[in-house]
């Protein structure tokens, strides 16, 4: 019975997402609210909801540079590659003033997780290298897996690219703890990802920005199961457009009951 089980979730995550998913043309109004373009996709798999949700279904099948959402999965790689012993181990800052000045400072896993600072995932990228990081995307089967650069960070400034639908799959198999890594870093990802709680829901997200697009993407944990969320919009004013991201996503959330009304 185990096996079969097994194999039924198995066949459930090879087959693709958007093959079931339902177009929620009527959550352009959020989109049309604050004046953005972009897509979301939302996995609903409270016991008494099962669906699969998708505004912008073209756009949900383009990757796009996964920017600081891949702080999710490369913090995974960093714990199994030792670039990082655990949440407590503090990063020093180099004194180099950036532009957020929230990276002005020493990090550990959970600040550099809630600022994105981009200075400390660099660290971990040159421990890693190229090579390391090409095995473990395809371990992962992230994206386009592929994390080549001409300059920059790969996953902000280089080829790697991943769209909303797999943004998805990656996320149900950490809720899981179904990645090819320990439990504990997995659990430990988990715990850093957390947003804001309530008496019987848990937010888990990370946001992303390229510069010409933004992410957020996540989770809200219930009592009854789990939703999952991925979007992305496109930002033409740069940072004037990042509220967006969250504001969108929360309204479509809201109006399925995933995420209470303040």
């Amino acid at each position: 019975m185990r096996t079969q089980s097994l194999l039924v979730l198995f066949i459930t995550l090879l087959v693709p997402m958007h093959s079931a998913a339902q177009e929620r043309s009527d959550w352009g109004r959020f989109f049309d609210e604050f004046d953005a373009t972009g897509t979301i996709v939302v996995v609903d798999e409270r016991v008494k909801s099962r669906s699969v949700w998708v505004y912008g279904q073209e756009r949900a099948d383009k990757r796009f540079s996964s920017a600081s959402t891949f702080k999710i999965p490369h913090t995974l790689f960093a714990l199994d590659a030792g670039a990082v012993r655990d949440e407590f181990q503090v990063f020093e800052w180099d004194g180099v003033k950036r532009n957020f000045s929230g990276h002005n400072r020493d990090q550990d896993l959970r600040s550099a997780m809630r600022v994105s600072a981009l200075w400390v995932y660099e660290q971990f990228a040159k421990e890693i290298g190229e090579e390391g990081a090409r095995s473990y995307l395809e371990r992962i089967d992230y994206g386009n897996a592929d994390p080549s650069t001409a300059g920059g960070a790969y996953w902000v400034d280089g080829d790697l690219a991943i769209s909303a639908h797999e943004q998805i799959t990656f996320l149900k198999r950490l809720y899981r703890n179904g990645l090819p890594f320990k439990a504990e870093h997995q659990r430990l990802v988990k715990d850093i990802m957390i947003v804001e709680a309530g008496r019987n829901w848990i937010l888990r997200a990370k946001t992303g920005w390229e510069g010409r697009m933004g992410w957020w993407v996540g989770w809200v944990e219930w009592p009854t199961g789990p939703v999952f969320f991925a979007l992305n919009i496109d930002t033409p004013n740069r940072i004037g457009d990042l509220a967006k991201r969250e504001q969108i996503t929360r309204a479509v959330l809201q109006s399925i009951d995933a995420l209470p009304t303040p």
